[in-house]
């Protein structure tokens, strides 16, 4: 790999044999920056503590260097990554490496792409094949191999690859191969005003063969069970798809069916016989997998509609059987509820489950005039079994005055399965009822005030005597830009009541608290730096329905972005 890095180094920097400052047919250079540091205060009162950065590293960055060259055919990049005592990878411990995190090598020869190194694809939305980078939670499961892509067609493409899944700045031992076929159909009449009429068709599948360490690990742990619990380990699994997208004037539907073959995989709800006492929670089972999934859009005359319907069943892909939590994902699963953005809202978000989901969302929209739109959306997540895993309410009104101002606010119900998703057993349902209100104003074309405003009612836990996690909240932001440079931001989240979890004093009084946060973001060109004060509550942090717990947080971040 060093030497086929080299190579690429010295054609970027030659630009196949020409310098690219004294010449315009050399291709062009891409890059860009990444990078953010924090500053660990310690604060045992809301469990900031007990983890190296706050004990005795006090400092933690994380940075990305991505840069590209292309020309006559070639896409050539490298990503440098740098982690120093960095929470991002384990928010409860500290990481530190460095090297080279990514690299890539493409041409494009007439009808065929050939492109080797670090791969980001998918088949499909992904329930089978995701390869893709969520820096935000430390995700990238990029392939390390190679890729062919061939033209049969205008519309028509067929694909295959092989490789290992990328591991921070190694690969999991496991081997990955695939292809798909994706095309394009037009069935549109050549008449005047006809109506729109298309279709997307697509078919993929995955390989992926354990290696001999994994096979002897989950072998040993299978052989260790009563013999009506044990079974014959298979060390190939494959998963297929099938995908389409009907487009029909202002309609859209799109379908997709999934299937995975028999594997083993760590079902933590099956019971395990001991030989002395009780079963207990959690063993090895072997069973296929499946995937269905629909998403109907109507968007036309002021109205929006999207349903979404999906059904899970032990679809737990991963690059080996023996991770879990967000190490190793094959596949990526499309979340079915709203992706909230206000710090309250999206306080409690669920998690996609792998093993046993089913789930619909709608969302309407409707906009009554320039000035006037309102949003409603209902989402409800169950097992198959029928136990009530998510249910989300939310509206919101937003109403445009002039080009000064403009008001927004809803309401959000939720209920919320705290013992599933955030693995507190016996805890109930969180309940809880959201109002908020989001205001801007222009005072001119390069001032403007922002002020956001929630409330978070939670029900009661009648085992604790209290009310539910924390308790109820309130959280209020002011923000204030001034165009195109600079943005600062005020903000504060308060506990109003006690509840079961929050935090006690010396003496074991609940101490009711607040989170107050302080940003400046100042942009110039394409360099963005932020620096910002927080004191933030342990909390679910989502991207697109994959999630994690992370602890509380403490301290200074700074943050810069660059992009040439």
């Amino acid at each position: 790999m060093i030497k086929i890095l080299r190579i690429a180094i010295i054609v970027i920097l030659l630009g196949g044999g020409t310098m690219p400052v004294f010449a315009q047919d050399t291709g062009s250079f891409s890059g860009g920056f990444q990078s953010s540091a924090n500053f660990f205060i310690r604060d045992s009162l809301i469990g900031a503590a007990n983890i190296p950065q706050y004990d005795n590293e006090l400092f933690g960055i994380q940075s990305w260097l991505d840069l590209g060259y292309m020309q006559n055919g070639f896409d050539i990049g490298v990503r440098f990554d740098m982690f120093n005592n960095s929470n991002l990878l384990n928010p409860n411990s500290s990481y530190t490496d460095q090297g080279i995190g990514r690299w890539h090598i493409g041409k494009k020869l007439d009808k065929l792409d050939i492109r080797v190194g670090h791969i980001y694809d998918q088949i499909g939305s992904g329930i089978i094949y995701r390869a893709y980078e969520e820096r935000a939670l430390l995700i990238d499961n990029a392939l390390l191999g190679a890729r062919l892509t061939y033209s049969l067609s205008d519309n028509w493409d067929l694909k295959g690859f092989a490789g290992r899944q990328r591991w921070l700045f190694s690969t999991y031992a496991p081997t990955l191969r695939g292809g798909s076929l994706e095309g394009f159909i037009d069935l549109t009449k050549q008449e005047e005003g006809a109506k729109l009429f298309t279709l997307a068709p697509g078919i993929g599948f995955v390989n992926r063969a354990l290696d001999r360490p994994a096979i002897d690990d989950i072998g040993a742990a299978i052989r260790s069970y009563q013999p009506a619990e044990q079974f014959k380990l298979i060390t190939n699994t494959y998963a297929g798809s099938l995908f389409n997208t009907l487009s029909y004037g202002p309609v859209s539907l799109y379908t997709e069916a999934a299937l995975k073959s028999s594997e083993a995989f760590f079902d933590p709800d099956a019971l395990l016989s001991q030989i002395v006492g009780d079963p207990v929670a959690g063993r090895w089972v072997r069973e296929s997998g499946s995937v269905y999934y629909a998403s109907l859009s109507y968007a036309g005359n002021g109205l929006g509609v999207t349903v979404e319907g999906k059904r899970t069943e032990n679809f737990d892909f991963r690059a080996d059987p023996q991770l879990n939590l967000l190490n190793g994902f094959i596949n990526y699963i499309p979340p079915m509820n709203r992706q909230n953005t206000y710090r309250l809202t999206a306080r409690y978000s669920p998690a996609t489950q792998f093993l046993s989901e089913q789930a619909f969302q709608v969302d309407v929209r409707y906009r009554f005039s320039k000035k006037l739109s309102i949003l409603a959306n209902y989402s409800n997540i169950n097992t198959l079994d029928g136990d009530r895993l998510y249910n989300e309410v939310f509206s919101e009104l937003l109403y445009k005055h002039s080009r000064k101002w403009q008001i927004k606010g809803g309401l959000q119900l939720q209920e919320y399965n705290q013992d599933r998703y955030e693995i507190k057993p016996g805890v109930p349902n969180v309940e809880t009822v959201t109002p908020y209100v989001d205001f801007l104003y222009k005072f001119t074309r390069k001032n403007s005030l922002r002020v956001e405003m929630q409330y978070m009612s939670i029900g009661d836990d009648e085992k604790a005597g209290f009310k539910q996690d924390y308790g109820d909240w309130f959280f209020f932001l002011a923000e204030y830009a001034i165009a195109p440079h600079w943005s600062f931001g005020i903000s504060d989240m308060y506990n109003t009541s006690a509840g079961k979890n929050t935090p006690v004093d010396a003496e074991g009084n609940k101490q009711l608290l607040h989170y107050p946060r302080v940003d400046v973001y100042y942009t110039h060109k394409a360099n963005r730096f932020s620096l910002s004060y927080i004191k933030q509550v342990e909390g679910i942090v989502c991207n697109g329905g994959v999630c994690r717990l992370e602890p509380a947080f403490s301290g200074f971040n700074f943050s810069v972005s660059s992009s040439f």
